[in-house]
């Protein structure tokens, strides 16, 4: 039981889990596969704090609604559009924290990211959200041009940007994206994941996924669509 406690994403298939070590400046990566069996389960697990343990939430429940939820932001995409929570109402939708100049891991993220977009292109309750943890310098235009070349398709795939404290205090106290169990973080202290969070429609956190790791990404393309069943 400790040893499943410790995993970050339930399923009710076999589950590989691939535990990745990485920067940003490097491409080195130790590896350990833990292969689990998980029993069969009706829903999806609920999450609400960095230790990422499920909770077993019957959806619709009023336990469900008072669970923690991602609350409302206000962000401005490659288009220049503002986005809020209302952009997302009624809609599933992946995250993840990335920043345009990023040499090592972020242009795998994107991906694996398109992989999802691709899966999901003409599906209009699955949306996909990458927010810049370097708004300063990653402005408007900037995430145009990598919205451009990286061939996101536009208010299908936002990248935003906006007032970094507000994007950090959601990666960190919101998303609970970081691994680093109870360091304590400040603003001037860099974030930077490989982690995807799989958001439902009512904007609980439903999974958390290895951006890395082709296996984790295939999981959260089948959990999208057990959570489309689950939430019609």
């Amino acid at each position: 039981m400790k040893l499943l406690k410790k995993i970050k994403n339930y399923s009710p298939l076999l589950g590989i889990f691939l535990v990745l070590s990485t920067s940003c400046k490097t491409d080195q990566k130790k590896e350990e596969i833990i292969t689990v069996e998980t029993s069969r389960v009706d829903y999806l697990p609920y999450y609400e704090d960095e230790s990422f343990t499920p909770n077993w939430i019957t959806p619709g429940s009023e336990e469900e609604q008072t669970f923690h939820k991602i609350p409302d932001f206000k962000l401005v995409n490659q288009l220049g559009d503002t986005i809020t929570q209302n952009t997302f109402e009624d809609k599933i939708y992946i995250t993840d924290f990335f920043f345009t100049i990023c040499p090592g891991i972020c242009p795998q993220l994107a991906e694996s990211m398109l992989k999802v977009q691709a899966e999901f292109k003409d599906d209009p309750d699955v949306l996909m959200l990458s927010h810049s943890v370097m708004p300063s310098t990653d402005s408007v235009p900037v995430l145009k041009a990598y919205a451009k070349s990286h061939n996101v398709i536009n208010n299908k795939w936002h990248l935003v940007t906006g007032d970094k404290k507000e994007i950090y205090d959601l990666g960190r106290n919101q998303y609970f994206v970081e691994n680093d169990l109870g360091v304590p973080k400040s603003l001037d202290d860099f974030l930077h994941t490989e982690n995807f969070l799989l958001i439902d429609k009512n904007k609980h956190i439903r999974g958390i996924y290895n951006g890395l790791n082709r296996a984790s990404i295939a999981q959260l393309i089948t959990d999208i669509k057990a959570l489309k069943t689950e939430q019609l």
